[in-house]
């Protein structure tokens, strides 16, 4: 099973098209995501953009790392 060149041309185009349109769904997909998680108030993504403005040691961190919580509820340090 041989194809000719024009063919083959013709299926990279085809696959071009198709990938571009799958990444633009992907893209605005997740650009939804994002828009619709922080409106529903689960995380505020401003916060965490602001995390290469605001790169000190003593910064406040974000939110609390697991394993702090589970620490303090066991009360070992």
């Amino acid at each position: 099973m041989e194809f000719s060149v024009e063919t083959l041309k013709e299926i990279q185009a085809y696959a071009y098209f198709f990938f571009t349109g799958l990444l633009c769904v992907i893209l605005y997909a997740y650009i939804y995501h994002l828009y619709n998680s922080e409106k529903k108030g689960k995380k505020d993504y401003e916060k965490y953009s602001n995390i290469a403005l605001d790169d000190e040691v003593d910064s406040t961190p974000i939110q609390k790392d697991s394993h702090d919580e589970q620490k303090q509820k066991n009360g070992a340090n």
